[in-house]
């Protein structure tokens, strides 16, 4: 069965939701939903064996990265995890902040550390970042667990949450779908190390033909108008139409953007968009992940797969 061929009427099942259009919405929630109840029925499994355990370091008062802090912490404890957070002023030199990394990569109850990003003032994470242990690192940032990933070992890589999210919510949508990745044609729409180069290694792990475009590629909506799988991380806010959109293609929105509210009821100034035209695309698409309510929710579920994995590993434990 080809893309174009996708049931896109088909009724809502996993993943999938029905939405104003012929596209099913792929709902981040509900995978993730899925995920952590995967995790929390594993961690009862280890019976003591292990505590997956959780650091956090958060440098300044960001109100949104609070926010995100805190959901992890919450997401932590509920899927039985020992969690603990380090709160830093804003103001903290590097050595403070690589202090409290080398005492964490000390602790054998920690097994994940995570350096809230982005550090206040602008500031350069790419050194502190390293110094975190490679087999700690569960936002998958370190060069070591990139280059595990780019040579294909992802048994040993932690791999960065928001592609790993996206690829979980992809696959689960194709296979609802009927719709084989293998020998499909994706386009990621980005470079970047975070999203756009792990997604692509991913996508290359089942063997997807990919290519990897960006704001200055040539002929952008052509490229993207070749896509049954489309991952959009380019960090523009709907700067992909809806007429670029493949007939059937599958649609994973990484972008999450604010830009000003036109509605003059709403109560907030500003909203939140991806880097697709959300709304042009739903009679296009197969499937297509929503901003927000998409990737958004997959990004906190596999920071706790990767802890539990990182803690699995530190006793010689494989996940089944």
């Amino acid at each position: 069965m080809s893309v174009a061929e996708l049931p896109t009427t088909a009724t809502e099942t996993g993943v999938l939701r029905s939405s104003s259009g012929k596209a099913l919405l792929i709902d981040g929630k509900r995978g993730s939903d899925e995920v952590l109840a995967e995790i929390a029925e594993k961690v009862k499994k280890l019976d003591g064996k292990v505590q997956p355990g959780l650091a956090v370091i958060l440098v300044g008062a960001d109100p949104a990265s609070q926010v995100y802090v805190g959901a992890k912490g919450k997401a932590a404890k509920a899927v039985g995890f020992h969690s603990v957070q380090h709160d830093l002023p804003a103001e903290a030199t590097e050595e403070e902040i690589l202090a409290v990394i080398h005492k964490l990569n000390a602790d054998p109850k920690i097994h994940g550390i995570l350096l809230q990003l982005p550090l206040p003032g602008g500031r350069d994470a790419t050194h502190i970042i390293e110094s975190i242990a490679p087999e700690k690192d569960v936002d998958g940032l370190h060069p070591m667990n990139s280059g595990l990933l780019a040579i294909g070992d992802v048994k040993r890589a932690l791999i960065p949450c928001t592609p790993a999210g996206s690829m979980i919510l992809l696959e689960k949508a194709a296979a609802a779908l009927n719709f084989k990745l293998s020998g499909a044609e994706a386009v990621v729409v980005g470079r970047s190390n975070l999203v756009g180069k792990p997604i692509a290694q991913l996508l290359l792990g089942q063997n997807a033909t990919v290519t990897i475009a960006h704001s200055r590629t040539r002929d952008l909506p052509e490229v993207v108008r070749r896509a049954d799988v489309l991952i959009a991380a380019v960090g523009r806010p709907e700067m992909i139409r809806g007429d670029w959109i493949k007939p059937g293609a599958i649609v994973i929105d990484v972008g999450i953007n604010r830009v000003p509210n036109t509605n003059p009821d709403a109560k907030s100034k500003t909203r939140l968009v991806g880097d697709v035209a959300f709304a042009e695309c739903l009679d296009n698409a197969a499937a297509i992940t929503p901003v927000p309510g998409g990737v958004g929710p997959m990004t906190i579920a596999m920071l706790m797969s990767n802890t539990l994995k990182a803690a699995m590993n530190s006793v010689g434990l494989t996940e089944s």
